[in-house]
């Protein structure tokens, strides 16, 4: 995996509907970082990170973000189809993204998921379910993660698991953009917390 390009923005503003959400944000980011985007409910956190993906457009301001090739988004929705299993929702995944399906059984035994793999993922229990998305990030090395609420629905043991993947994906050269309304894992490492507040 490459190292992670700088992510640079200034003074950027965001709308949802017509309300402002906030203006004159601006952050930069670089290879190894995680950062922890803090604020309250309604902030714009959510916001920022699907413009940062390039699904919403900024009302002014600039932002040079890395490409979608390089970028993996999970939102707060894991995005699994209910009557599909762990490997068929994640075969599905692997075919819209252009991503080897080889990986998939050996990603889902990382993720502790090697029992519930061939379950319907309406039987899964949250922490499973969330465990299943983060499996993307697994099956596509790329350099930029940016994770709403990645924590949700984790044990203590499944945000242990995390912790390990956040360290290791920053030892490789990865940068991390998350936000979370629980503690992040002290196995993450450094993390530097920036507030839209």
């Amino acid at each position: 995996m490459q190292p992670a390009p700088t992510l640079v923005i200034e003074n950027l503003a965001l709308a949802r509907g017509d309300r402002t959400l906030f203006t004159a944000f601006s952050l930069a980011m670089t290879a190894g970082e995680v950062v922890h985007l803090t604020g309250r409910n309604g902030a714009g956190k959510t916001s920022l990170l699907e413009a940062i993906a390039g699904l919403r457009a900024p009302e002014s301001g600039t932002l040079q973000a890395p490409v979608p090739e390089l970028t993996h988004w999970i939102g707060h929705k894991n995005a699994l189809h209910q009557t599909l299993s762990a490997v068929e929702n994640l075969q599905f995944w692997c075919g819209l993204s252009g991503v080897d399906t080889a990986g998939i059984g050996s990603v889902l035994d990382r993720l502790q998921l090697k029992a519930a793999r061939h379950r319907p993922s309406r039987t899964l229990s949250t922490g499973q379910k969330r465990r299943t998305a983060l499996a993307r990030l697994l099956l596509a090395r790329r350099p930029w993660w940016l994770l709403d609420e990645p924590l949700a629905g984790l044990d203590v043991q499944g945000a242990a698991l995390f912790a390990e993947l956040v360290a290791e994906h920053r030892a490789a050269g990865g940068a991390v953009l998350l936000t979370s309304h629980q503690t992040l894992p002290e196995a993450c490492g450094a993390i530097r917390d920036v507030s839209l507040t």
